[in-house]
C-alpha cells in the first residue's frame, strides 16, 4: 500500500510541475475558527487562555494555560495570540487562504450573542476581496434542539445570504451548514426541520440549504436518510478515530452517498495533537511525519474518488490540526512544536499543491 501512495505521489508532484494552477477550488472546505481573542481588541484572552479538559466527571484536574505566551496548543502561531476580529488579520488570513487554493471556508458558528458574531461580517467582506467564498459549522451550543439549529439557519440566510461571499452551490445555489455532533439528536427529530413533510420543514422554504451531518459510526446511515440529511461530513483529522475518519472506509461511504444522492464531504488534516488540553487523549496523537501524515491522507482521497473534500483545519490550534503558519517558540521551560525543518507556511503550500490537482465532477 505504501508503495502505491508513493508512486501515486510521484505522478502527482511530475504532473504539478507541468501543469500550474492559481485558481481556487470551490468543492474545498476549510474549517476556520473565528474564536480567539486577545486584550488589545476585545479587552480579554479568548482560546489563547484554555483550561485542561477533564477526562470525565471523576476527573478533577484544574489547569489553566493563561496565554501571553502560555496558551492551549501545542504548537505557536506565527501571527502571535491574536484577536479573530482584527481586520488586518482576517485580511491576512484571507489571503493565506486563497493562495492556499482553498474555496470555502466553513466558519464556527456560536451564535449573535456570542463575542465571535462581530468577526463574521468583517469575514464575509475579507472573503469576498480574496474570492473565497464563507459557508458555516453549527456548533452544539447552537444546535442544542432541531428547532434552535433552524432558527441558526434562517437568522444565517436572512442576514448574510445576500453577501457576494456567502456560500451557494455553483450549480444548485443551495447554501450549506456542517452540523457539529448531530448525532446527539435522534433522526426522528431532524426529520422535522429536514423532511418535506416534517412539521418545521425548511424544504422549499427560504430558508432551504443542504444540511451536512457529521458521520461518525458505521451504521450511521439510516441516521442521515431517516432524519432527512443532505449529506455527510467526518471532520476529524485522527485517522481511525471514528469509522468515518478513517480513510480506507471512504470508497464504501463514498459509494453509499452516491446510490442515495447524498454529498460526502470527508476531512484531510496534517495530524493531531491535542496534548495540552486533553493529556489523557495520547493514543490519538498522528505527528505529522514532515508533511506525509498530510500526503496520505490526500492520497487516499483521491484513490477513493471523492467528489467534495474538507479540510480540518485552518486554524483549530487546541487540536494541532492547524495548517495556518506556526513557528519555534519558547515558554519557560515548555518548547512548542514546529514544522521545521519545512517553513512555517509549508502546508498552506501543499494544500495548495493538493488542490490543483483535485478536480471533480459535480455531485448531487
Amino acid at each position: 500500500m505504501k508503495f502505491i501512495i508513493h508512486i501515486f505521489l510521484l505522478s502527482l508532484s511530475l504532473a504539478a510541475k507541468a501543469q500550474p494552477t492559481d485558481s481556487l477550488n470551490y468543492r474545498a472546505f476549510c474549517f476556520y475558527y473565528n474564536w480567539y481573542g486577545n486584550k488589545a481588541t476585545d479587552k480579554q484572552l479568548y482560546h489563547w487562555s484554555h483550561p485542561v479538559m477533564p477526562q470525565n466527571d471523576k476527573d478533577t484536574t484544574k489547569k489553566m494555560f493563561v496565554g501571553n505566551g502560555d496558551i492551549g496548543a501545542d504548537y505557536y502561531p506565527k501571527s502571535g495570540e491574536y484577536s479573530s476580529a482584527d481586520s488586518a488579520l482576517i485580511d491576512r488570513h484571507l489571503a493565506q487562504i486563497a493562495y492556499a487554493g482553498i474555496g470555502v471556508i466553513a466558519v464556527t458558528w456560536l451564535g449573535e450573542d456570542d463575542y465571535t458574531y462581530k468577526s463574521v461580517a468583517p469575514i464575509l467582506n475579507a472573503a469576498y476581496h480574496h474570492r473565497v467564498k464563507v459557508c458555516f459549522q453549527i456548533e452544539p451550543v447552537v444546535r442544542k434542539t432541531v428547532l434552535t439549529t433552524k432558527a441558526a439557519i434562517a437568522l444565517l440566510i436572512d442576514r448574510f445570504g445576500n453577501h457576494p461571499a456567502f456560500y451557494r452551490d455553483q450549480k444548485t445555489g443551495r447554501p450549506i451548514f456542517f452540523v457539529y455532533d448531530s448525532y446527539m439528536i435522534p433522526a426522528i427529530q431532524w426529520a422535522q426541520i429536514l423532511t418535506d413533510t416534517g412539521s418545521h420543514t425548511i424544504r422549499h422554504t427560504t430558508h432551504d440549504a443542504d444540511i451536512i451531518g457529521l458521520w461518525v459510526n458505521k451504521d450511521d446511515e439510516q441516521t442521515f436518510i431517516d432524519g432527512g440529511f443532505d449529506g455527510m461530513y467526518t471532520y476529524f483529522a485522527s485517522s481511525g478515530f471514528t469509522y468515518g475518519s478513517t480513510p480506507a472506509n471512504w470508497p464504501n461511504m463514498q459509494s453509499w452517498a452516491d446510490k442515495h444522492n447524498k454529498l460526502f464531504i470527508p476531512s484531510v488534516g496534517p495530524g493531531y495533537n491535542d496534548n495540552r488540553i486533553r493529556p489523557w487523549n495520547k493514543s490519538n496523537t498522528k505527528p505529522r511525519r514532515q508533511g506525509k501524515y498530510y500526503d496520505e491522507m490526500f492520497a487516499a482521497a483521491f484513490q477513493a474518488n471523492l467528489k467534495m473534500i474538507g479540510i480540518t483545519s485552518f486554524n483549530e490550534w487546541h487540536e494541532g490540526t492547524q495548517i495556518e503558519p506556526a513557528i519555534p517558540f519558547t515558554f519557560n521551560e515548555f518548547r512548542y512544536e514546529s514544522y521545521a525543518p519545512l517553513s512555517p507556511d509549508y502546508y498552506l503550500k501543499r494544500t495548495k499543491f493538493w488542490l490543483s490537482k483535485f478536480r471533480p465532477t459535480c455531485t448531487k
